[in-house]
């Protein structure tokens, strides 16, 4: 025996909830935008690299790879000093 009630196959009871949301439309569209700051776009400047300092670099690395490059330990200690000395 087949009792078959109401057709309950294309009858959703979310299909209420389903339409508010369908037919719901935002107050205001809003969008993405970014703003970049005056400090951050001067770090961005500060990043690229100066073309003396560019090529200052690329002496340094030569007489590394020679094995001419000297270090001189004195300036590099006051430097430090210095360095760590207006820190406070």
């Amino acid at each position: 025996m087949k009792i078959n009630g109401p057709n309950h196959s294309q009858f959703n009871h979310y299909q209420k909830q389903m339409n508010k949301h369908i037919d719901a439309k935002p107050l205001t569209e809003q969008q993405d935008k970014i703003e970049i700051s005056q400090h951050a776009k001067q770090m961005q400047q500060a990043e690229k690299l100066d073309p003396a300092r560019q090529k200052r670099v690329d002496q340094i690395k030569h007489e590394l790879n020679t094995g001419n490059y000297q270090v001189d330990p004195k300036a590099t200690a006051k430097k430090m000093i210095n360095f760590w000395s207006n820190k406070g």
